[in-house]
């Protein structure tokens, strides 16, 4: 049977990773596609890694743009990143009548909607597995795997980095800032860790993730987000003392008044699952009403793990590209006329728990006027440390987790608390998921 033609856009890491998987696993991967599979042309600024890569199999260009209007190539993968000139030829190569197969979450984050739309009019497809969470197949498993379901909550840890730099200040101590150099250093952070540890590309994943699942339109415009830079030692501790670990998460939920879109640091239960997962490991928790909690691990970056969900993709393709494009999986799970206008909720109105961290002066009565603000604005404790002061310290650690409530109370209690004489300085917020049914 014909091949089919590949035509890849980018041959660094995950390029790289995706040729040579091909190639290793080409009869397997035939077996399953019903065709072969083959990466034909190669496009990169970098023509010489891509000549050595390839071993002079594939035709070899620094030019992209001949790439998507190459009348021989049947699928164009994307792994060039960012969200400028990568934009141009995925539209490009929609508009050639061509499908394609991106790991490009920033891009569908940002411009989804319009290249899903293109693809949609002209009848191709746009299969982006290898966008969120690597290697885990994610994306099929809440697109098609949960199709019966209708989905509550999704929960995820979507950046090995930041997942990382948690790991080591729990088991090792560490400060933040030491944390972040060793995992440059070991080359699980970019010498610019920006996006990955202010929780920008988590945020682009959880985007994704929420239009699957909810059927609504790509917003990453509306997503919450904040990062670890800001994250204290201390209060990984004082999680612990009180049987919970802080991860990053990225956090979607369905709610009456709307969807719930943020991605900030995390008590988590120890007791659950995703709570131990750690080092660069990446994990998605799903929660269906029909199958309950699901829960996906694995590596959510590398070479070979996200070539592993664009070859996927790939096989994906080729197996339905002859079919009636009204009859194929729809690229956000729901048919393009049954997309939902749910409203992405602002961070005043999302509702969970808290831990609090606050310097209070050793002083009889410091805690009555904290905890009467705190009822004031209906905020109940679930549970308090209050660390003895040594000889001579005249404040202490006061740590609270509260039940469920509206972040606007929080907000409002805070300021009121920040303002008292019994209390030193600022006051560390962090929610709290209980990430059970």
């Amino acid at each position: 049977m014909k091949p089919i033609n590949v035509g890849l856009l980018g041959i660094g890491t995950v390029g790289g990773g995706t040729f040579t998987v091909l190639k290793r696993n080409e009869e397997e991967i035939t077996r399953r596609a019903g065709r072969p599979i083959r990466i034909t042309v190669v496009a990169d600024k970098n023509v010489e890694l891509a000549k050595k890569i390839t071993g002079g199999t594939c035709r070899i260009t620094d030019d992209a743009f001949s790439v998507v209007s190459d009348p021989e190539v049947d699928i164009v993968v994307e792994l060039i990143g960012g969200t400028g000139v990568a934009k141009e030829l995925v539209l490009k190569a929609i508009e050639n009548g061509k499908h394609v197969v991106t790991a490009n979450k920033a891009l569908l984050a940002k411009h989804g909607n319009e290249i899903f739309k293109a693809a949609q009019d002209k009848g191709v497809m746009v299969a982006f597995e290898a966008a969120v969470a690597g290697g885990i197949p994610i994306v099929k498993a809440v697109r098609e795997g949960l199709t019966a379901n209708r989905i509550e909550w999704v929960a995820g840890i979507i950046n090995g980095t930041t997942n990382f730099i948690l790991s080591e200040m729990r088991d090792k101590g560490l400060s933040f800032d030491t944390a972040l150099k060793e995992a440059q250093q070991l080359g699980y952070a970019e010498a610019d860790p920006t996006f990955d540890i202010e929780g920008v590309d988590a945020a682009h994943k959880i985007t994704i993730l929420a239009s699957l699942a909810f059927g609504i339109p790509m917003q990453f415009d509306k997503a919450y987000i904040e990062g670890i830079s800001g994250l204290d030692a201390i209060d990984i501790k004082y999680a612990e003392q009180l049987g919970y670990r802080i991860k990053l998460l990225g956090i979607t939920k369905r709610t009456p008044e709307g969807v719930e879109l943020r991605v900030h640091p995390t008590l988590i239960p120890t007791k659950r699952l995703i709570a131990n997962v750690e080092g660069a490991m990446n994990a998605v928790l799903v929660q269906g009403d029909a199958v309950g909690a699901t829960l996906y691990y694995g590596k959510g970056a590398g070479a070979e793990p996200t070539a592993s969900a664009v070859i996927a993709d790939l096989v994906d393709v080729t197996r339905v590209q002859t079919a009636d494009p009204g009859n194929r999986v729809p690229h956000l799970a729901f048919q393009p006329n049954a997309m939902s206008d749910l409203k992405i909720l602002p961070m005043d109105e999302v509702q969970t728990s808290y831990y609090l961290r606050m310097r209070v002066h050793d002083k009889l009565g410091a805690l009555a006027e904290i905890t009467r603000i705190l009822a004031t604005e209906q905020i109940s404790i679930d549970a308090m440390i209050q660390k003895e002061s040594g000889e001579g310290e005249v404040q202490t650690d006061l740590v609270m987790l509260t039940h469920l409530t509206r972040e606007k109370r929080i907000n409002a209690a805070i300021v009121k608390i920040e303002a008292l004489g019994v209390v030193a300085g600022k006051v560390t917020t962090l929610r709290l998921e209980e990430l059970g049914k």
